[in-house]
């Protein structure tokens, strides 16, 4: 149980942090975090991303922050800079809130590694 409480309240503080710096106070989700993420990972800075675009970078954030657990492996950079990684291990079945707990931990995690807070 405490376990989950260290993660809450790390959460809530790297919502707080983030919404503060990216969202004019709204408060950010899994999603905004995960676009922030994919746009770190790019490494392009912010611009105006096509609706596709924005999937993609969605898609980079899952896998950088997966490849930790052994999900997705770095494979190579394409011709436009954007990276691409490998599936190691598929995903296994799980329920929406474990999902949820699993992003919210790596996300918690990649920050933590960042020393952003």
């Amino acid at each position: 149980m405490e376990k989950d409480t260290v993660l809450k309240d790390k959460w809530n503080d790297l919502v707080a942090k983030l919404s503060a710096q990216f969202a004019d106070g709204d408060e950010l989700n899994v999603d905004g975090i995960l676009y922030l993420i994919g746009v770190q990972e790019l490494g392009q800075g912010h611009r105006h991303f096509k609706k596709d675009e924005k999937v993609n970078l969605m898609h980079i954030a899952i896998c950088k922050l997966l490849e930790p657990y052994g999900y997705y492996e770095f494979d190579f950079f394409d011709d436009d800079k954007w990276p691409h990684y490998k599936t190691l291990t598929e995903l296994p079945n799980l329920k929406p809130g474990e999902q949820t707990v699993l992003m919210k931990e790596a996300i918690v995690g990649y920050f933590e590694d960042l020393r952003y807070f």
